[in-house]
């Protein structure tokens, strides 16, 4: 699921990967929301804040506005240049992002209690959460070739209505790698919507102690790659042992 790339990586592959990382970023877009008043997945929306900031000469939070946005930039540059110099290939290479992302989402959890509404707070909460996204949309982008995103839904809702479109004047070869297009599409907007109305009600029951929940979702997004390498290796070891038993 997250190691695989190139010609290795599967839709079914890209069909987990937007699974569990897009309930991952539905869930941090609700709480985030919820707990800080900000939306901490993506800066389209801040691109629009910022300009009304300015234009009412409200420079501090402008600025503010403006280092979420770089934060966000700046997890995505890191994320790509942790993949970069760890190279693709190099097993594991993905989990430096996700453990830096963990840990963001465990600070939110456990001192999320602390926050008071101030902008200084509100800047560093918000601002490590859009970080996080940051990290995690490059690393999805990076690992599925740009053809899964999971911390916001535009280009996805864009690229459905594009595909659905296409639908009506394709071939019947062309119409079936489009419904695995649109398949892939559907389940990132299902499981990111599912995330935020899981996301939402967590919050509203357990306060911050919700980010604990995406901790858990890539917890299991480690070790589900983790364990099945092991077990594919254990089994490919029996079966060589076995054909050697067999031939003696």
């Amino acid at each position: 699921m997250l190691r695989h790339l190139g010609a290795k990586r599967t839709p079914q592959h890209n069909l987990r990967l937007a699974t569990l990382l897009g309930l991952t970023a539905g869930f941090v877009n609700a709480a985030g929301f919820l707990g800080f008043s900000i939306l901490t997945t993506n800066v389209t929306g801040h691109a629009a804040l910022f300009a009304e900031r300015i234009a009412l000469q409200d420079w501090k939070t402008a600025q503010v506005i403006a280092l979420w946005m770089f934060l966000f930039l700046a997890g995505a540059f890191i994320s790509s240049l942790i993949l970069t110099f760890t190279g693709h290939n190099q097993r594991y290479s993905y989990s430096i992002p996700i453990f830096i992302e963990i840990i963001i989402l465990f600070f939110s959890g456990l001192y999320g209690q602390s926050y008071d509404g101030s902008l200084v707070s509100k800047e560093i909460f918000a601002g490590s959460l859009l970080f996080a996204m940051g990290l995690q949309n490059s690393l999805v982008s990076m690992i599925s070739g740009s053809v899964v995103r999971t911390t916001h839904l535009t280009g996805t809702f864009t690229d459905l209505g594009i595909e659905l479109a296409q639908l009506f004047n394709r071939e019947k070869r062309a119409q079936l790698v489009l419904r695995a297009k649109i398949k892939l599409r559907l389940v990132i907007i299902f499981f990111f919507m599912t995330g935020a109305i899981v996301g939402a009600y967590f919050f509203h029951h357990f306060g911050f102690k919700a980010f604990y929940g995406p901790i858990g979702i890539l917890v299991y997004a480690l070790l589900y790659d983790i364990f099945r390498i092991k077990a594919k290796r254990f089994y490919q070891k029996t079966a060589i042992a076995v054909k050697r038993v067999i031939r003696s």
